[in-house]
């Protein structure tokens, strides 16, 4: 019966923006419990402007945290207030809150939906691959946490791939990096960075361009070079050439690698 009438207060405060207010100023506990968590279902069905609803339970839950900290109500609403900022696309407070529910509940049934959310959240925040990728590898070493402790999940499938897309922003930035080398004719620096990219990551997508733009900076190299050093800096590109053509004999850049190569064969047979 209390639960009727807490239940219609609820629906009767909700009748106007300056009833809100009221609950928001109300010292009465439980009121604002019950009106913040209200406010969450109704946003997570979809019920109304959901954004709204989400923001209202966030300023409830803002003040309702504290008061439950160490409480058997606190686990739920911890839940609550970090996914409200998930919903909110808030993923840096988002994912700073799933870590500390993580740490708080680790016997709760709600652990494996918290720590995959909070690993989602640096998913989220991690930036395009040119600018600085902290963000991007918390991600990975939180989704690889994930994938670690759940591997039976449902959620595997999406945690892998969402891993996946991760490493490989990291690899591309790294790949650049060493195509910036080639670009600006550094093709000694460019060299040496393809080869430590490959070797580095040797199942990347990026592994066949990697290749082939060291054996392209070899051979731009080599014959910029003045003569006395050009048959060991052709050598060196014929050697790069050979290790392009053995993994991709079929491969994108094929044919313009035949052309250096038989530029490489003539000079020579010149020199």
């Amino acid at each position: 019966m209390k639960k009727v009438i807490l239940l219609l207060s609820v629906i009767f405060l909700f009748t106007s923006c300056g009833e809100y207010q009221k609950v928001l100023k109300s010292k009465d506990i439980g009121l604002k419990y019950s009106t913040a968590e209200n406010l969450y279902n109704e946003a997570k069905a979809g019920e109304g402007n959901s954004r709204r609803k989400y923001r209202k339970a966030l300023r409830l839950f803002e003040q309702l945290v504290p008061e439950f900290r160490g409480k058997p109500q606190g686990q739920k609403l911890t839940f609550m207030f970090a996914d409200t900022y998930y919903e909110l696309n808030d993923y840096f407070l988002a994912g700073y809150q799933f870590e500390r529910f993580v740490e708080s509940y680790p016997e709760s049934e709600k652990l494996e939906e918290a720590a995959f959310k909070g690993a989602k959240s640096y998913y989220f925040l991690s930036p395009a691959y040119y600018l600085d990728q902290t963000e991007t590898i918390k991600g990975i070493s939180k989704m690889q946490e994930f994938i670690n402790r759940f591997p039976e999940s449902e959620r595997m499938d999406e945690a892998n791939k969402l891993a996946t897309e991760l490493r490989v922003k990291l690899e591309r930035k790294t790949y650049e990096i060493a195509k910036q080398y080639h670009h600006t004719e550094s093709y000694v620096a460019a060299i040496t960075a393809f080869d430590n990219f490959i070797s580095q990551y040797p199942g990347s997508p990026f592994r066949e361009k990697a290749l082939y733009y060291k054996f392209e900076s070899a051979y731009l190299y080599a014959i910029n070079s003045y003569a006395y050093a050009m048959p060991e800096r052709l050598a060196n590109a014929r050697e790069y050439f050979e290790d392009y053509q053995r993994y991709y004999p079929e491969g994108e850049y094929i044919e313009m690698a035949n052309t250096a190569l038989k530029d490489i064969e003539t000079k020579e047979q010149q020199l």
